[in-house]
């Protein structure tokens, strides 16, 4: 006889409720997928920025105010937490691919630059409100290889970011800019597929957070670790959206060509997303802080010996940079989740909003930087204060080791 529908959601609160130590593997990729759906999308509106641009005549200070406004509301990510924290995460991760599939999916359609804006708004808020839960399913899920989870998760971001304007440019060259809309079934069909996947999936009470109350005490208690992550992120960013930004443009300044330029950042990224891949994995094993203190020193040093070599040394030392540049992401990551016993929605939102502001401050003062003093000498000096980074991985390690005892 065929199981009922209350039985097969039973076996599977039964299999949820498995000990700690089980990888779900299936529900894990399913996730990362989903990653890699929505952020495909997230990415498409850099590539179409120039046709935009024409089509609107509008200045480069409102093109940048359209990345600024996809951005914005990265800011509210705590207080998403908060209120995420006390519904069915699943269903935050579901239904926001679809969302924002289609919101990117009609810039090329829209009439009007207030539209573009009010795209742009909604796709920003469906892009925090997906990153902020998925971790914490993630982690729900990977039992206890955190770091092996972000791996996946990450991963799905990396390869996005490659392949998200590849996927637009080609829809462009095929239906022309008012024809990308032609690309939305893709994304509904990806949130569809999720709903089925986890429909009867009861993350929430798994994860305990609807139960859960005080969010000033578990802010408090994080306090000192939001402001070690804070430092640590801060000054690798500034190295980061170096290399991010303006490997192409820094390469032309030392006398690249253009297409040298393009292959070097390609390089950056596939070797990144394999440090993405294997550095939460490794932190399982080595331990979190170990790999984040060896990935602090490594990076800068392979940045200053980046400004200095020649010829064919260029592309081996960017493959062990780009590893190590973006190996961190996981770690940090899994290092968050696994202080957070409480609302990890929440702590994940003050994670995100970090990042966020962390990244947007070092953009623009890589970009004053280079006009001061040249993109040259900002890499040497976005290098030296990414060596500040190493002192809070030691204040992570101390107070972990008082902890302990």
């Amino acid at each position: 006889m065929k199981k009922s529908r209350t039985e097969k959601n039973d076996v599977q609160k039964q299999s949820n409720e498995k000990g700690p130590e089980k990888f779900h593997l299936k529900n894990v990729l399913s996730i990362s997928f989903a990653h890699f759906i929505h952020d495909v999308y997230s990415f498409f509106l850099s590539p179409i920025l120039p046709l935009l641009i024409e089509k609107f005549s509008i200045s480069y200070f409102s093109a940048g105010l359209l990345d600024f406004t996809r951005r914005f509301p990265s800011i509210l990510n705590p207080i998403l937490g908060m209120y995420i924290s006390r519904y069915r995460i699943k269903y935050f991760v579901i239904f926001t691919p679809a969302v924002t599939c289609t919101t990117m999916s009609l810039l090329g359609m829209a009439p009007h630059y207030t539209v573009l804006i009010v795209l742009l708004l909604i796709m920003g808020l469906s892009n925090a409100v997906f990153h902020v839960p998925a971790p914490v399913m993630i982690k729900t899920f990977a039992g206890n290889r955190v770091g092996k989870g972000m791996s996946f998760y990450m991963v799905g971001g990396e390869i996005a970011r490659t392949l998200g304007p590849v996927i637009i440019v080609g829809a462009v060259s095929l239906w022309g800019l008012e024809g990308t809309y032609r690309l939305i079934p893709f994304g509904v069909a990806a949130s569809f597929w999720l709903w089925y996947r986890f429909r009867n999936m009861d993350i929430a009470r798994k994860t305990g957070e609807q139960k859960e109350t005080g969010f000033k005490e578990t802010f408090r208690k994080h306090l000192w670790l939001f402001v070690l992550l804070g430092g640590i992120i801060f000054f690798r960013a500034i190295m980061k959206m170096a290399l991010i930004n303006f490997l192409p443009t820094y390469l032309k300044e030392a006398g690249k060509s253009l297409w040298f330029g393009g292959i070097s950042l390609s390089v950056f990224q596939i070797a990144g997303a394999v440090g993405t891949y294997l550095s939460g994995n490794i932190s399982d094993r080595l331990g979190r802080l170990n790999t984040l203190l060896i990935i602090t020193i490594v990076t800068p040093l392979m940045v200053l010996l980046f400004v200095y070599v020649q010829g064919f040394w260029v592309f081996p030392v960017l493959i062990i940079m780009g590893f190590f540049m973006l190996a961190s992401g996981p770690v940090l990551l899994a290092l968050v989740m696994d202080s957070a016993t409480r609302h990890q929605s929440f702590v994940n939102g003050i994670y995100m909003t970090i990042t966020f502001v962390s990244a947007s401050v070092s953009t623009l003062l890589v970009g004053m930087m280079g006009d001061w003093v040249g993109l040259i000498n900002t890499y040497k000096i976005a290098a030296f204060l990414a060596f500040l980074a190493i002192p809070f991985v030691l204040v992570l390690f101390r107070r972990a080791r008082t902890k302990a005892l």
